[in-house]
């Protein structure tokens, strides 16, 4: 049972609150993380969780995917809709299969942080309907984030992280940042850390 008092990870300031009734409704029983989100609070750890299990090989990356998105959308009554235009767009995990393969192993480095945006970029590959560089950047914090690992290390972008950063970061105002722009903030982050 995840304790709803303290935060998870340093930053935290509150848990994400989320309507499950809507989001049961929406995604289809096969995307649902086993034992994710039972009280409708959602910590960064929850997510990380379903991370650990979908490396061991025990959550499929569709689960993956519903609880990150679940965590980034929080209560925002389209999100639940848009997660499920996602996953329609990959009914069988194929494609996200494919874009997170790399993610697994103990750190990803830099090629294999590239061939993961890239892939879910590209309409060929594994780009999935409503799921641009600010959501699926989540996706592979999640994903290949290693605690303690230092170096490069996935990390989010959306508008408001684009926002916060300064001009030497590599990062521009848009939103849709390419393979080359996300590895220079992550460059830029990892000078920093």
């Amino acid at each position: 049972m995840t304790d709803l008092t303290t935060p998870a990870l340093p930053g935290e300031l509150a848990a994400i609150t989320v309507h499950i009734d809507r989001w049961r409704a929406a995604l289809p029983p096969d995307a649902w993380p086993g034992g994710f989100l039972e009280t409708g609070v959602v910590w960064r750890r929850d997510v990380f969780a379903v991370a650990d299990t979908w490396r061991a090989g025990e959550a499929t990356p569709r689960q993956l995917l519903s609880a990150v998105l679940m965590w980034g959308y929080g209560p925002i009554g389209y999100g639940p809709w848009r997660t499920a235009r996602s996953l329609e767009g990959d009914p069988d995990g194929t494609r996200l299969a494919r874009a997170l393969d790399g993610l697994r192993g103990p750190i990803p480095d830099e090629d294999v942080l590239r061939t993961a945006y890239r892939r879910l970029r590209d309409p060929k590959e594994s780009r999935l309907p409503r799921l641009g560089p600010a959501f699926f950047t989540k996706l592979l914090y999640f994903a290949g984030y290693r605690r303690g690992a230092g170096g490069l290390q996935p990390l989010i972008l959306d508008s408001v992280v684009a926002r916060r950063l300064p001009a030497g970061s590599g990062v521009s105002r848009p939103s849709a940042w390419l393979s080359a722009e996300w590895l220079a903030y992550l460059r830029w982050a990892a000078d920093q850390a």
